[in-house]
């Protein structure tokens, strides 16, 4: 078995989720990869958080369909699939990995970018490749830029959203800066691609990256006033956070994302001062003592933590009661929302 799932893990899943999530699920944020990323802490990039990386060195496509098959059972999950985000000097294996992956799995992918790309080759790849659109990421902006001093255009440049609005694709966008969503750079540059780009597709990833309450400032209420932009919520477990964009975006502006392989960690997460901490089974992904993220715990409250992914969706479903959202909003968000979506960008979902 490519993990346990324990008696804890089945029981929350029959008795919390199963009959409250529809029969058919689109995850519009997993990582595939079969390059493990092996770097020492001296060279790691200090800009990205290094727990992750715990869970699962790599991620075939055949382990992401397995993983559906042990955590969703009774449904039928299709992924948008992209490769993980390192080793950036291997990009052009691990998208050649995603390409060949959603052929063989029958499933929508985006290519991963990076800035130095020429926008010509970007175009060319995305069309002769049926691609969805592009997945960005902070770790590719210029090394000497220290982490909160990243803005968006630093690793998504304006000649590759020409490129992406020319095609009408998606953009699968994780904000960089440490104050997240409230940012008012980040805020500024989102408003930015809105207006000057209003043929593709930008998706929010993590919903901001709002893990905690002070992550959202008065992020959501400007945005709403925006026309075309979507939020996932990968990754993410905060239901007061999803309650407010359930409220301020309403629940057509929300898909479900796991970003699987890291929401298979067992955890529960805590907030402290605006500090997210996934609270894990000490032991269970070795030496954690030195990552300010994490924390270990023992005895009954270790055993009675679940997955990562499990998590997420009862938070989203605890957000969805606590605002009145229906069984049909709730298809919406954890369905049609990511179809409409991912065929806007030109791919045809199989029925049945």
């Amino acid at each position: 078995m490519l993990f346990e799932v324990k008696e804890t893990d089945t029981q929350c899943y029959r008795n919390e989720l199963h009959d409250r999530l529809p029969a058919r699920i689109i995850d519009c944020h997993t990582h595939v990869t079969t390059i493990p990323h092996v770097q020492s802490a001296d060279s790691r990039d200090k800009r990205l958080a290094s727990w992750p990386s715990l869970v699962a060195k790599i991620n075939p496509i055949e382990d992401l369909q397995e993983t559906y098959r042990l955590l969703f059972p009774g449904k039928v999950v299709t992924p948008l699939i992209f490769s993980g985000v390192q080793p950036t000097d291997r990009i052009d294996e691990l998208n050649s990995y995603t390409l060949g992956a959603a052929a063989r799995a029958k499933v929508p992918s985006l290519l991963y970018v990076h800035p130095s790309l020429p926008p010509e080759v970007l175009e060319k790849r995305l069309v002769s490749e049926n691609r969805q659109g592009i997945k960005v990421y902070l770790n590719n902006a210029p090394s000497y830029l220290p982490g909160d001093e990243v803005r968006i255009f630093d690793f998504l440049p304006h000649t590759h959203l020409e490129v992406l609005d020319r095609l009408g694709l998606i953009v699968m966008l994780h904000i960089p800066r440490p104050t997240r969503l409230r940012d008012p750079v980040n805020i500024a540059q989102i408003l930015e691609i809105e207006r000057m780009y209003r043929r593709l597709h930008l998706v929010l990833a993590h919903l901001g990256r709002a893990y905690c309450e002070e992550d959202l400032g008065d992020a959501l209420e400007i945005l709403s006033e925006t026309d075309r932009l979507v939020f996932d919520v990968s990754a993410n477990t905060n239901a007061w956070v999803f309650a407010r964009a359930m409220e301020t975006l309403g629940p057509r502006r929300l898909l479900f994302g796991s970003d699987l392989p890291v929401t298979r960690m067992r955890m529960r997460r805590i907030c402290e001062n605006g500090l997210y901490i996934n609270v894990v089974p000490r032991g269970l992904y070795g030496d954690v003592s030195d990552d300010k993220n994490m924390r270990e715990a023992d005895g009954e409250e270790a055993n009675k933590l679940t997955f990562f992914l499990y998590e997420e969706i009862r938070s989203i479903l605890r957000a969805a009661e606590e605002t009145g959202l229906t069984e049909a909003d709730l298809e919406d968000l954890f369905y049609n929302n990511a179809k409409r979506l991912i065929e806007a960008s030109g791919y045809t979902f199989r029925e049945g």
